[in-house]
């Protein structure tokens, strides 16, 4: 188990557009979706979900989810 705070290399790491929480991306728990030739990565299937359903408002800012 990693623990994000000693994390050493953040190469594999991307930000959840939803959330904006840090998602391993060699095993992202929410999975993976390719929205205009772009592969984002998601912390939780809730996420990805919420993503799909409105991508631009996550992408824009409009929309965010505080966790």
């Amino acid at each position: 188990m990693k623990i994000p705070l000693f994390r050493k290399n953040r190469i594999d790491w991307e930000k959840d557009p939803v959330c904006h929480m840090d998602v391993d991306m060699g095993n992202p728990n929410g999975g993976t979706w390719v929205y205009q030739e772009t592969t984002y990565y998601f912390c939780g299937p809730g996420c990805n979900k919420a993503f799909q359903k409105e991508p631009q408002a996550y992408l824009s800012g409009d929309k965010k989810i505080e966790m």
